[in-house]
């Protein structure tokens, strides 16, 4: 078939390349447009456009993707089908041009988790299996038909940064069986359940990334390692309001020290202990506003101060 590919981040880059060793032709990619980033503002240019440089593929970067110009090339450009990975929420006038339609690949088992953070909140939510799955684009963010899932263990201490490397190899491996399936005759894609009851992925922002140290010690523990390595969890010291990110940790004990409420850090020369609603969580691995990243080991004997102090 003939494939125009949407996407951005490094997460995008392996379903890509998958496709391009296939015996599909990718006529064209759409990434998002160069960036100043940085101190110095130097541009940045997304993961899938490095891919895309090397690969000799053409590359489209819209500011609007209901520019008339810019559907005018896409149409003729005839696409059989689009396929859409951690890009931007297509306009339908954009949508609705293949004669195949428009394929996202979604890295949840939908409808569970509909949103634009389902790795993270997959592992703060403490669900044991997550996965990915492909569905048509339609008006509603996530709600088109589903055409494949796959199905991903979540292992105990397993974090984002671990889930996300499984996920985007089974992800484009979901997406060459996805085209197979789809030019199978009799194919059907699955209209999606719609219930209350499952979890969504909102955006990741400095307020629900902030630890609640009153919550069980589970809740807390799967709270970091689904913010981790990106853009981690944090927490202020109460008495500079200092910002501590917290990127790993292990349960310690469920243990409740009732002389010391939830937020309260405890030294000893080899562990960093800090209390929960209901026991202690132990920290590995740290980083203080300013400084760099840390072992307990190295923040006990930098900090000693900070003992029995109270997060906030």
């Amino acid at each position: 078939m003939n494939i125009i590919f949407m996407g951005t981040p490094e997460f995008a880059v392996e379903c890509l390349d998958v496709l391009v060793k296939s015996n599909h032709n990718i006529i064209a990619v759409v990434t998002s447009e160069d960036k100043p980033a940085g101190r110095g503002k130097k541009i940045k240019i997304s993961e899938i456009k490095k891919y895309s440089i090397k690969n000799k593929l053409k590359i489209l970067q819209p500011r609007n993707l209901k520019d008339f110009d810019f559907i005018n090339k896409i149409k003729l450009l005839n696409p059989d089908i689009f396929i859409v990975v951690a890009f931007r929420m297509l306009p339908k006038i954009l949508w609705e041009i293949p004669k195949k339609g428009t394929i996202n690949l979604h890295a949840s088992l939908l409808p569970n988790l509909r949103g634009a953070a389902p790795i993270h909140w997959a592992i703060i939510n403490g669900l044991k299996e997550t996965g990915v799955s492909t569905f048509y684009i339609n008006e509603n963010i996530d709600c088109g038909e589903i055409i494949e899932q796959k199905k991903v263990s979540i292992l105990e201490n397993e974090n984002t940064g671990e889930l996300y490397n499984k996920l985007k190899k089974i992800g484009a491996l979901t997406i060459l069986s996805t085209l197979e399936k789809i030019n199978k005759k009799g194919f059907k894609s699955i209209k999606q359940k719609e219930s209350t009851e499952y979890l969504k992925a909102p955006k990741l922002n400095r307020e629900n990334t902030k630890i609640d140290w009153g919550k069980p010690l589970n809740e807390v523990h799967n709270f970091i390692r689904g913010l981790n390595p990106y853009p981690s969890a944090w927490t202020s010291i109460n008495e500079n309001k200092k910002i501590l990110k917290i990127y790993k940790s292990r349960k310690y004990s469920a243990f409740i020290n009732k002389k010391h409420k939830p937020g309260t850090i405890i030294m000893s020369k080899n562990t960093l202990l800090i209390t929960t609603g209901s026991g202690m969580i132990e920290v590995l691995e740290l980083k203080m506003e300013g400084k760099k990243m840390m072992t307990n080991i190295e923040f006990n004997n930098g900090f000693k101060s900070l003992n029995n102090t109270n997060l906030s």
